[in-house]
């Protein structure tokens, strides 16, 4: 990998990394609705002049029923769920828990037939995967007071997982021709624009600055720059190669949460995570310590054509 490809991936690896700990300091005086609303848009404002250059939006306009499909199962849900969530538990957990995406989209490979055969290495990631997080859940759970809502919250960020895997089947197979700009931008303005009136009615009061600084960093870093560097990387060291920064999302996140917002590292998160983090690994990978194929240059039209896993591996870390 040269120098800049090497740049690039540990950018990725801090611009999705570090969305958690910014939704967490949003959602203090945001509310939901609110966080994602502003994130959508402040993202749009900055990515619709550079789709409009690249003339990404026309083929993505005569895409639109797809478009905000992918953009609802994309941002819409998932931006949501994960606000709502972190109200209840760390950043650094569901950070985890949203790396369980290749798992989810393994599972779903195998439910409608785009992964044909299953090699013991691929189930044995599934199970070690899961039982990582049944081992963390089930230790967050025993270590609150209300552990009813710590599950729900843990139910919706699994949810977002489950979404971000989907989504991707999506685009490969409605939206692998058009540019990749045009459907993300044209998804945030959809997105941000649902949200708005939701966002005016449940604001009830005047947000901090440090939430403010913390939206303006999700809309501006997290979704405009993380998305442009992605496309970058993937040009840079192909669509192989480029997801594999996912894998120190979680860490990056975990570590955050611990440093600046004080959260506990527990006993259970030290023992899930590395089984989480396998399980990924083997689930996506089928054990290959290198990719089956090298990578291919990807043009502008087709960045946005990654392959299933590929793209699930990279959904693991856009929250």
């Amino acid at each position: 990998m040269s120098a800049k490809g090497w740049w690039l991936f540990a950018a990725m690896a801090v611009l999705w990394g570090v969305p958690y700990l910014f939704i967490s300091e949003a959602v203090a005086s945001f509310s939901p609705a609110a966080v994602v609303s502003g994130r959508t848009l402040g993202g749009a404002v900055i990515l619709l002049p550079i789709a409009l250059h690249r003339r990404a939006l026309g083929p993505a306009l005569r895409r639109w029923p797809w478009v905000l499909a992918f953009g609802a199962i994309e941002m819409g849900g998932p931006f949501f769920l994960l606000s709502d969530a972190e109200r209840t538990i760390p950043s650094g957990l569901t950070g985890l828990l949203v790396s369980t995406v290749p798992l989810w989209a393994v599972v779903i490979g195998f439910s409608i037939g785009t992964h044909r055969s299953v090699s013991p290495w691929r189930i044995i990631g599934l199970l070690v995967g899961f039982g990582g997080v049944a081992v963390v859940v089930g230790g967050q759970g025993m270590a609150v007071t209300d552990a009813a809502s710590t599950f729900v919250a843990v139910g919706e960020v699994l949810l977002t997982a489950l979404l971000y895997a989907i989504a991707p089947f999506i685009v490969s197979a409605k939206l692998s021709d058009v540019p990749s700009l045009g459907p993300i931008s044209l998804a945030l303005v959809a997105v941000g624009l649902v949200y708005l009136p939701f966002a005016l009615l449940t604001q009830h009061e005047v947000p901090a600055p440090r939430s403010i600084v913390a939206l303006a960093a999700l809309a501006v870093l997290c979704t405009a720059v993380a998305f442009v560097a992605f496309f970058a990387l993937i040009g840079e060291v192909g669509p192989v190669t480029a997801p594999l920064f996912t894998y120190v999302n979680p860490i990056v996140a975990i570590a955050l949460g611990i440093i600046i917002l004080g959260e506990p590292l527990s006993p259970w998160l030290l023992l899930g995570f590395p089984l989480v983090l396998a399980g990924c690994w083997l689930a996506a990978t089928g054990g290959r310590w290198r990719p089956a194929a090298a990578p291919q240059p990807v043009s502008a039209a087709g960045a946005g054509a990654l392959d299933d896993v590929t793209r699930s591996a990279r959904e693991s870390a856009d929250p």
